[in-house]
């Protein structure tokens, strides 16, 4: 059962947030409707937005690492969706750009939010995109801004208390 979503907090007080979202144009009615949401989510708790689009979701990790490595985001958010076919093109390719958005992430030290979604039917995509109560694009958009709070914590040091977002 999918989880609904709910509206995100703003990432840091006192602080412009800027977020890169990759968005592909791939499989675009849906992938439209998680950038929807994801926009509306980062701009409601104020952050600064720029998007870049590329043609497809194998496309996403070299722009996502363009971005990263410009240092001039506070997180990336990346959206796509790739739909099981009768071969095995769509695993191979979303396990390339899970690898590679993770690797992103963890060299530039930023936040890169994995949102392609890799379904086995239009039905799944609909529902995950295209219903605002379980929009990713919005889902994504709060994770990306928890980790922008999270890391400004860890910035600050460590003490014996938890840290959570």
């Amino acid at each position: 059962m999918l989880k609904r979503v709910r509206s995100p907090q703003p990432a840091v007080k006192g602080k412009l947030t800027r977020v890169a979202v990759v968005a592909s144009e791939y499989n675009r009615k849906h992938v439209d409707s998680l950038l929807d949401g994801a926009l509306g989510a980062l701009r409601d708790a104020g952050a600064e937005v720029v998007v870049v689009r590329v043609p497809g979701a194998f496309e996403i990790p070299l722009a996502a690492e363009v971005v990263a490595a410009q240092g001039n985001v506070s997180a990336v958010l990346c959206l796509g969706v790739i739909i099981r076919g009768e071969t095995a093109h769509a695993d191979l390719v979303g396990g390339s750009v899970t690898q590679a958005l993770m690797e992103i992430g963890l060299r530039h030290k930023l936040p890169v939010v994995h949102e392609v979604l890799l379904v086995a039917n239009r039905d799944q995509a609909d529902v995950r995109c295209l219903d605002p109560g379980h929009n990713r694009g919005v889902e994504a958009a709060g994770t990306a801004l928890a980790m922008i709070r999270l890391l400004a914590r860890l910035g600050r040091g460590i003490d014996k208390r938890s840290i959570d977002t």
